[in-house]
This record gives structure tokens, sequence and C-alpha cells, in this order.
């Protein structure tokens, strides 16, 4: 069974200027959201718990510089996309 992909807000806004000043990086944008989809732990994506004040939140890789910063709620089978940026804007 497959999970349901969220997108907050907040995470659209950011991701279309995210997007609009990286287009190389829109396939592969794709291919993590369907990775997501079907298995949020995927070796593939390095999916990592957050700590601090991002305690509640995992970090997955979009590319060796920018990460996407995700809630999932593994019952539910809902992952929740919240940031998108480099490691140091993410994060």
């Amino acid at each position: 069974m497959s999970y349901i992909i969220k997108r907050t807000d907040t995470f659209v806004k950011t991701a279309q200027k995210f997007l609009k000043k990286h287009p190389q990086l829109i396939d592969r944008f794709k291919k993590v959201v369907e990775k997501l989809e079907e298995s949020p732990f995927d070796p593939d994506l390095n999916t990592h718990k957050l700590k601090g004040n991002l305690k509640d939140k995992y970090g997955v890789s979009l590319s060796y510089k920018y990460r996407i910063t995700i809630t999932i709620q593994v019952s539910e089978k809902k992952v929740t996309l919240w940031d998108i940026g480099s490691h140091d804007e993410v994060y």
C-alpha cells in the first residue's frame, strides 16, 4: 500500500521558487516524491530523523546539496512535505 503525499501551502510556494531557480532538479524531485509514495524509508532517499527544533521531522536527500523536510505518519500512510532547499536553509 502506498503513502499519501501532502504538501503544506508553504512548501508549495517554496518549491515553486526553488524549482524555478533549479530546473535541472525537477526530474529528480518527481522521482523523490514517487519513492516517498512507495516507501519513505527507501535507502535511496537517505531518510533521517532530525534533531532540535525539527525533532518531529525527517530529512530526505534531493541531491548532495539540497534536502526536503517531511513528516511521516506510518499508521495513516501519510507523508507531509514541509520545506525544500539547501542543508542550511531547511535545517
